[in-house]
């Protein structure tokens, strides 16, 4: 029996998203209202027909629209169920795709109160033994992490705002801006358009900001210290936040935000995509990087811009009707904690925990500077070509410690021909690929030497007399067998 699509929550996103009533929606499908008024309430499924008219006027792809938010639900609540909170019982992947699908939103306040657990804990851990009468007033833990939240809103945009990439990408055609060249553009648009002056200044001690912005004068200070790509960057978040108020409060309002931290990190994050999208706008940067075949570095030439700018970029390139190679795009530092990630593909990342330490994004900090390729395979079977390289901030002195951070990008081995880092790559070759995880926790790979301690939900098996090169031998949970749903 085929499945059931029940779509309604994505309907009614891209509904809202292009400003249209249900009514007006309902007529271009050529549907009643209250037709459409069950769908989007997830009352009644979607026809092939009505999807194919979606399609058409949203400018969507069917796959991405019916299968990828799903997926990734799908990974975060597999990931966060293996906590031991819930148990030892292991929820097998059908029952989990099933319930994902009949209720994406009780999927999503699971990993909400999941992840507000996991604050607590980690909290209450770290003030046991500082606890005092005195903090008996405070709150130790808010509804969630409020940058977890905040990624997560990006996550499940499949990492691309149409208004403000619409908007960036308008602004340059209208005043001209000369791509790879834009500072002194971007200089004269703030003065003209919002009177605001930019100064640059000198760091003394150490302490001062990276951009600064004065209301009250009009003036933007920008540190010395900062490269041309960076205040060319901060020059357009500057932009974002005064030419794109409007849109970006709506966009947060939209967004359904717990806090106001995380409605306060959310403008932040948006002002940076709209600067990103900016610099980089999309149809000539989609262009470009088909032409050098995504070569990052011939891009950042191009577009006068760091590596981690590309990077980012590419991972956003999700336009309808005019997407790009999906990528996935991750930051770390040098003690494996991710500081960013961004994925339009079915690549998934640890939420809570460390990566895979196969995974060579670590293996690059013992070669900096240099681009390290990897053909890597998931657990699914998916192999995906990815590229890592360190980058460095430098801290603008002798006394202050520069930064260090690991990139990395990649996207699934389908799209070889269009990825010039696949040349030498023997992507035909299943055995060639390196098999990686998400984390430890949840990966069932029962042959993996590298592993840090079991699964989840594993059965160990401990032989005093045997010793494996293998750190842990466990066995795998019987597949739980799944009743074919009631019509």
């Amino acid at each position: 029996m085929a499945k059931k699509l029940y779509l309604g929550y994505k309907l009614r996103r891209l509904r809202e998203q292009k400003g249209l009533t249900q009514a007006a929606l309902a007529k271009t499908l050529e549907v009643s209202p209250s037709y459409l008024n069950q769908i989007e309430n997830n009352q009644r499924p979607l026809t092939l027909a009505v999807l194919l008219r979606i399609s058409t006027l949203f400018e969507i792809d069917l796959t991405s629209f019916v299968e990828d938010e799903e997926a990734r639900l799908v990974s975060d609540l597999r990931e966060a169920l293996g906590d031991p909170l819930f148990g030892a019982a292991t929820i097998g992947a059908a029952e989990l795709r099933n319930a994902t699908s009949a209720s994406p939103e009780l999927a999503r306040r699971v990993l909400s109160l999941h992840q507000a657990y996991q604050k607590l804990h980690e909290r209450v851990q770290s003030l046991a033994d500082t606890l005092s009468s005195q903090d008996r007033g405070s709150t130790l833990a808010g509804p969630q992490f409020p940058y977890e939240e905040v990624r997560d809103y990006f996550h499940y945009c499949n990492n691309y705002v149409g208004p403000l990439d619409e908007a960036a990408e308008k602004l340059v055609e209208r005043e001209e801006f000369r791509l790879g060249d834009m500072q002194n553009d971007l200089v004269r648009h703030l003065k003209d358009r919002h009177d605001v002056r930019v100064r640059l200044v000198a760091d003394q001690g150490g302490g001062g900001a990276m951009r600064s912005f004065d209301p009250g004068t009009g003036t933007l200070y920008l540190s010395a210290q900062l490269s041309a790509p960076s205040r060319a960057f901060h020059l357009a978040h500057q932009l974002a936040l005064l030419g794109q108020r409007d849109t970006i409060e709506r966009l947060v309002e939209e967004a359904n935000l717990t806090s106001e931290d995380a409605r306060s990190i959310c403008r932040v994050g948006l002002a940076n995509y709209f600067a990103g999208a900016l610099v980089m706008p999309y149809r000539a940067f989609a262009s470009s990087a088909r032409t050098v075949r995504h070569d990052v570095e011939q891009l950042q030439s191009r577009f006068a811009v760091s590596f981690e700018q590309v990077c980012h970029r590419l991972s956003t390139l999700q336009r309808p009707g005019a997407r790009g190679v999906p990528f996935y795009f991750v930051r770390v530092d040098m003690a494996g904690n991710i500081t960013k990630r961004h994925s339009a593909t079915r690549f998934h990342f640890a939420r809570f925990g460390g990566a895979c330490p196969l995974w060579n994004v670590h293996e690059a900090f013992a070669q900096p500077g240099k681009i390290l390729v990897q053909l890597a395979r998931m657990p699914d079977g998916i192999a995906y070509i990815c590229i890592a390289r360190t980058v460095t901030k430098r801290g603008g002195a002798y006394l202050r410690p520069s930064r260090q951070f690991a990139i990395g990008l990649g996207c699934e081995a389908a799209y070889a021909s269009e990825v010039v880092y696949s040349a030498g790559l023997d992507i035909t070759n299943a055995e060639a690929a390196v098999p990686i995880g998400v984390s430890c926790r949840v990966c069932e790979r029962t042959d993996c030497q590298q592993r840090a301690f079991p699964p989840i939900g594993s059965q160990l098996t401990v032989n005093e007399h045997h010793r494996s090169f293998v750190p842990y031998l466990f066995s795998r949970p019987e597949p739980e067998e799944i009743e074919a749903a009631a019509p």
